[in-house]
């Protein structure tokens, strides 16, 4: 079973010369389609999935792991993982209190 996920990442700290082979192995672990360097920290997002019963920091190891790779040497990684398929929310229902406290107005009582 596959899970839909969003994933944040940031690497920074890299040696420069390897920032294009960094970015070929972020792309390669997940559906990046860019990377953004700022101040010499590589980030990026997209949605994808995780299969074969991936777990969040399994990725999280596989992906670091092909960043040190890259880059030849240890540097910071940080992942994201927003599991997508139950998303936490609220629900916000309106009564006719609502309708009273907002409008300043009773509730018509409509005849059936």
């Amino acid at each position: 079973m596959s899970r839909s996920y969003s994933m944040s990442v940031q690497v920074s700290g890299f040696a420069p010369e390897h920032v294009e082979a960094i970015k070929d192995a972020a792309f390669e672990e997940w559906t990046f389609h860019d990377m953004d360097n700022r101040d010499g920290v590589l980030s990026s997002s997209a949605d994808g999935r995780l299969c074969a019963g991936e777990t969040e920091e399994e990725f999280a190891d596989r992906f670091a792991a092909a960043i040190w790779k890259a880059n030849k040497a240890f540097c910071p990684v940080e992942v994201q993982a927003t599991y997508l398929d139950q998303l936490p929310y609220e629900e916000h229902c309106r009564d006719e209190d609502d309708y009273l406290r907002l409008t300043g107005k009773e509730v018509e009582q409509t005849e059936p």
